[in-house]
């Protein structure tokens, strides 16, 4: 995205509470990025001991640890949020990428459990805190989808059965917590710069059929992502709900 542009959007999140899980690489610390900078109280989960064990200045965030796999480390998260208007379900990560095979029933298992139970086991943990809310336009919680959402990539057949019954999970918990005011949507990314697809960018070989099916041509950036996750939270946004947002430079839309 053109700087230029970037820089025109302009979000006031002042007195917003946020929890972005993951939030301390990638897309997750990007989002994260951008509503501290509108002005919200932000905290952030990472699976490290402390803030201080990473590399990154994270002291302008609350910190806390969790596994996303860690049931029990998911409740405390949902527990320590007694106040709470915004959620970002983000940590997760594609276990091929730590050289595991999908195809082995337990490590399906870990990836549907990682992107899709866990993520809504931290939606429901967080669900009264997020009804409390007095935000305008209401609370809100956004998942993270995928391409692998709406097409079969053969690599990754947990992490893609996850993340298209994340766009499932994402249409129900709208219809059974709008009377509530909270609103659950969900973005769709596509190949996008993180550490999860560092190995997919380092060759050409891999990232190159799918630039040449996006008409924009060429990969995201984290910060493509974070304009359209603080719209879709926003008071502008308040009648929409239950919805998935392909961002992806128009790979779903090219034949």
């Amino acid at each position: 995205m053109n700087d230029t542009i970037r820089n025109t959007l302009r979000f006031d999140y002042r007195g917003a509470r946020v929890l972005v899980t993951g939030g301390t690489s990638g897309i997750g610390a990007a989002i994260a990025a951008a509503y501290r900078e509108a002005g919200a109280a932000v905290t952030i989960t990472g699976t490290r001991a402390g803030a201080a064990d990473y590399d990154e200045d994270l002291s302008g965030y609350r910190y806390l640890q969790l596994d996303i796999e860690d049931d029990a480390q998911v409740n405390m998260v949902a527990a320590a949020q007694p106040q709470l208007d915004i959620l970002v379900n983000n940590a997760g990560l594609a276990l091929p990428s730590l050289g595991l095979d999908e195809y082995e029933p337990d490590v399906f298992a870990r990836a549907v459990n990682m992107h899709l139970v866990s993520a809504y086991r931290m939606a429901k943990g967080c669900q009264r805190a997020l009804s409390a809310s007095r935000m305008p336009g209401g609370a809100s919680i956004i998942g993270i989808a995928s391409m692998s959402s709406y097409f079969g990539i053969g690599i990754v057949p947990g992490y893609g059965a996850a993340k298209t019954g994340l766009l499932g999970l994402t249409r129900a918990l709208a219809v059974e917590w709008g009377p509530k005011k909270i609103r659950v949507n969900a973005v769709a990314v596509g190949l996008c710069e993180s550490r999860m697809t560092a190995g997919t960018l380092s060759n050409p070989q891999y990232y190159e059929p799918t630039l040449q099916r996006t008409p924009l041509g060429r990969v995201g950036a984290p910060a493509d992502v974070t304009g359209a996750v603080l719209f879709l939270t926003s008071a502008q946004a308040s009648w929409i709900t239950g919805q998935t947002l392909p961002i992806d430079g128009g790979f779903t839309v090219s034949g």
